[in-house]
């Protein structure tokens, strides 16, 4: 380690330093072109911006900066939030928690997804990590299939699907319509529903189809209302969804019921014609709770809304 005295100045080493090395001769600035009120100059003398540009160029710079300005201090004040516990959180953070919270049935009965996480929910329902976590999922189902499930092979063997976004995507419904920012419109959704324009979730297919080579009889119970069977039907067919062994929608008599209890009441059905519920797959917490239940319940995520 070096050490100094404290006690010997230091100014002559500096005074030194300074007058060995003269200050360098300063380069002559530039003349820039004066700007007059009618125009101004760019790159070439020949090239100038009319009054009317120039203004129209100041009026977006303009709304462009408040713009930039909100947002930065939105995104400010959602920097310095803090969690219960005095935890620093950002706009992802908040969001992500949500999300995982409501994939974990902590959040529940939601009408609609926060404001603040629509473009956040948006992004994460055409995402990479959408794919991903959807096929993870399935790949759980079919590790159980060959892992932890005796199949009798008997033509008992049954697995039940939900069908909204577990067999056909309803996102390019949502995309439309806030991602689940906007309270739920159920006769615009039907509407949608009725032009079969749902798409095949590839990931579901690839497990639909791996049941029908082990033999296993695959019910459809879903939330969807008896009118809309036809459409349905060959909304599933035109993607690639068929033979299924019965489809179960919800009759008059069962709109009174919450989902949750309908779907238990369709699996007690089920259960009584003598078939065994080796797995159920949804992207509800509704379509698998309650009893009675499969042998392994299976949820795909879905954090754009919620149905009880």
């Amino acid at each position: 380690m070096v050490t100094t005295n404290s006690h010997q100045p230091c100014y002559p080493s500096i005074f030194k330093f300074i007058t060995s090395h003269p200050t360098p001769t300063p380069t002559p600035t530039p003349t820039l072109p004066i700007i007059s009120s009618s125009n101004f100059l760019i790159n070439s003398p020949n090239f100038f911006l009319s009054n009317t540009m120039a203004r129209k160029f100041g009026i977006f710079l303009t709304i462009f900066c408040i713009l930039l300005t909100s947002c930065h201090a939105d995104w400010n004040i959602l920097n310095e939030q803090r969690t219960s516990s005095g935890l620093k959180i950002s706009l992802k953070n908040f969001c992500e928690s949500w999300r995982m919270n409501v994939e974990l049935h902590n959040i529940r009965n939601y009408q609609a997804v926060p404001q603040e996480c629509i473009a956040y929910i948006g992004k994460y329902m055409t995402s990479t990590q959408y794919q991903v976590d959807s096929e993870r999922t399935i790949s759980e189902c079919i590790l159980h299939l060959t892992t932890n499930c005796i199949l009798e092979k008997d033509g008992k063997d049954s697995w039940i699907f939900d069908i909204d976004d577990t067999l056909l995507s309803s996102v390019p419904y949502y995309k439309k319509n806030g991602f689940g920012g906007n309270k739920p419109n159920e006769t615009a959704l039907e509407d949608w529903m009725s032009q079969g324009k749902g798409t095949a979730l590839k990931h579901s297919l690839k497990l639909f189809n791996h049941l029908k080579e082990l033999g296993v009889q695959i019910f459809l119970v879903s939330s969807r209302k008896e009118h809309l069977r036809s459409a349905t039907v060959d909304n599933l067919v035109h993607v690639g969804f068929y033979g299924w062994k019965e489809l179960i929608l919800r009759s008059q008599e069962d709109e009174c019921k919450n989902v949750q209890k309908f779907k238990a009441e369709a699996r007690n059905k089920i259960i009584s014609k003598g078939y065994r519920i080796v797995g159920i797959i949804g992207d509800q917490w509704s379509s698998i709770v309650g009893l009675p239940s499969a042998k392994r319940s299976f949820k795909l995520p879905n954090p754009m809304y919620y149905i009880a």
